[in-house]
């Protein structure tokens, strides 16, 4: 993994204004994956969208983890079934273009 693409925990932690313990309890429950690298903590940059949008939910939103969880499942869902839709519309397309 390419340090470049690592965004320091501290830096994420003081540009928010939260609490490391609230991205580690993120860690904990599988929303936010933390490298650890000499002791200092990093997340990918790629994340970096998802996690603000966790710490949007609960410090504005005042959305407690359970509810962080269970709002990033029904996304993670509504995503798939898009796609889903998507794929059998496009399937339906090609098979009326072929009559």
């Amino acid at each position: 993994m390419q340090r470049e693409n690592l965004i320091g925990l501290e830096e994420i932690c003081s540009h928010h204004n939260v609490e490391p313990s609230f991205i580690h309890s993120l860690q904990k429950t599988g929303l936010i994956e933390v490298i650890v690298i000499s002791e200092a903590f990093f997340i990918e940059s790629k994340q970096l969208p998802q996690l603000e949008k966790y710490i949007d939910f609960h410090y504005s939103l005042d959305i407690n983890l359970e509810g962080i969880e269970t709002i990033s499942h029904l996304l993670q869902r509504i995503n798939t079934l898009q796609k889903e839709v998507i794929l059998l519309q496009n399937q339906v397309q090609f098979y009326q273009s072929n009559k």
